[in-house]
């Protein structure tokens, strides 16, 4: 096992085993006080290897300086360290399959579940390669924790090894990427870099500059409650209404289930409430903004809709914006991204660029003036107990990092 294996391997069982799960319901930057705890964890790891200028920020992202030794931009890496609200994200039990032999993977905590090539085809390239997933409970937090792995091994080899030519690097590790809070206000001015990539892809060779533009919605159902022994013609529940509403909206088609490549959807991610009042939230997402303005009006016709089938009851939909497709800014200058094109030729890795279907870091300091391509880590099946991250995929990526830097440099 080469250094890089073993250093990656390490790392991303320690990053993984902390729960870092982030809420979208909490107010506080982290979302979750227990995201401080891997953070705090990866300021004393920066400042053991020799980063300078470490900090944690009052919002809640490690921000540290890789001295350059060459002239160059300065050029940003970031990860992020929260894990998906989604699903289980605590007491993660990483494990190693040595070797993978190319059949079906099965879990110790839970034997109905199975990961298998047949499924999952890139797996199946896979034959031979250390393989990490959970357990069977939990996600593993590849998402973004490969990343950081990643990131924080790059940072060690360049700072033990100054004949490396590369220009000034920031890396930081952001919270609350999860719930799409993860860029805070500051975060483009404390940076101060020229350009930025964030580690948070898939396959090895994806070097994505185009993401979907999102926003979320609100919508806030108000009934009439009484004792139900006296509701005749005075009740107004508002489970049946909520109900209503999320039958109304499309259930063949704009829906993640159903759509697929550029095509985008409106999503209901929660429920909550009671007969007198009701809470749903939607992700509505597209490639384009026109497209995501439709789903917007969509989902406000419906509850419009309902509300008029019943006027004693109160229906209010709240559309806010999250963030927006890269390329409208990246196509404008591709030089972030051509750099990593070069860097992963170099490495002889056919670069792939397609559509994310999903947000990052990115797209927000992309929007906010800092270009930000995304770009692979090797993890795959995110969000679920079926995740899984190849060591030796872990490894190109950071090979390919440390080459994207030198690449950076001006000779």
């Amino acid at each position: 096992m080469s250094d890089f294996h073993a250093e990656l391997e390490s790392r991303l069982i320690r990053y993984a085993s902390i729960d870092s799960q982030s809420n979208d319901d909490g107010t506080s930057s982290p979302s979750t006080e227990i995201q401080l705890n891997i953070l705090r964890l990866l300021e004393a790891e920066l400042r053991d290897i020799g980063a300078s200028d470490v900090q944690l920020t009052p919002y809640g992202t490690v921000i540290a300086t890789i001295p350059g030794t060459a002239a160059g931009p300065t050029v940003a890496l970031l990860a992020h360290v929260d894990t998906a609200p989604q699903f289980n994200a605590t007491g993660v039990k990483p494990r190693v399959i040595r070797g993978y032999n190319g059949g079906a993977i099965s879990f110790p905590d839970n034997p109905a579940l199975s990961l298998t090539p047949e499924h999952n085809p890139y797996l199946g390239t896979k034959q031979g390669h250390d393989i990490i997933t959970a357990s069977g409970l939990t996600l593993l937090g590849a998402d973004d924790k490969a990343g950081v792995a990643i990131l924080m091994t790059t940072a060690r080899h360049l700072l033990q090894n100054p004949e490396i030519a590369h220009p000034t690097l920031r890396v930081a590790f952001t919270p609350d990427e999860e719930i799409g809070r993860g860029v805070h206000s500051s975060l483009p001015k404390d940076l101060n870099t020229d350009f930025a990539y964030t580690f948070d892809g898939g396959a090895v060779g994806e070097i994505e500059y185009e993401s979907f533009s999102a926003d979320g919605a609100v919508v806030t159902i108000k009934g009439v409650s009484i004792h139900p022994g006296l509701a005749k013609d005075k009740l107004v529940n508002a489970i049946h209404l909520a109900a209503k509403i999320i039958q109304t909206l499309p259930q063949a088609t704009l829906t993640p289930e159903t759509t697929d490549d550029r095509e985008g959807f409106i999503h209901a991610t929660d429920m909550t409430g009671g007969a007198s009042e009701m809470t749903l939230k939607f992700i509505l997402r597209d490639f384009e903004r026109d497209g995501l303005a439709a789903k917007g009006a969509l989902l406000q016709q419906v509850c419009a809709a309902v509300a008029a089938t019943e006027p004693r009851a109160e229906i209010t939909c709240t559309i806010t914006p999250q963030y927006r497709n890269m390329r409208y800014w990246l196509e404008k200058d591709m030089t972030p991204v051509e750099l990593a094109r070069q860097a992963a030729r170099s490495l002889g890795i056919e670069p792939v660029s397609v559509p994310i279907r999903g947000g990052t870091d990115g797209s927000r300091l992309t929007e906010m003036g800092v270009p930000c391509p995304n770009l692979f880590t090797g993890m795959q099946n995110i969000h679920g107990p079926l995740e899984w991250v190849s060591v030796q995929d872990m490894a190109q990526a950071t090979e390919f990092c440390l080459a994207l830097v030198q690449h950076a440099a001006k000779p």
